[in-house]
């Protein structure tokens, strides 16, 4: 099991856990099995969803993940392309962003 620390602010606290986390977003047409799909491939990958909100507008599916990937059993940018290899194999958009860095992009 990895050992890591917790991010708190600036300052880390040894011998504490870093929880790394990760946004997970699908687009596409809604279709059976889509939600399914997604959180199989997360759970063989060691990836666990700690928070998730999906809607279908009409006939168009939209889910946002966060996900914690401290426990992941490959590559991050291995996941990456898993996840977008799925959702090309189901006509659905499927991203992967760390954390921080999504958290930079949409920071004022």
């Amino acid at each position: 099991m990895p050992v890591f620390f917790e991010k708190i602010g600036t300052n880390v606290k040894k011998g504490m856990v870093i929880r790394m986390k990760a946004v997970i977003t699908v687009t596409g047409k809604d279709g059976v099995g889509i939600v399914a799909k997604t959180s199989t491939m997360c759970a063989e990958y060691g990836v666990n969803i700690v928070d998730i909100s999906q809607s279908v507008l009409g006939e168009y599916f939209a889910m946002i993940m966060i996900a914690d990937i401290s426990g992941m059993t490959l590559q991050f940018s291995s996941f990456v392309d898993k996840a977008r290899d799925l959702g090309t194999s189901c006509g659905l958009s499927i991203s992967v962003m760390h954390e921080e860095i999504f958290n930079t992009m949409h920071h004022i």
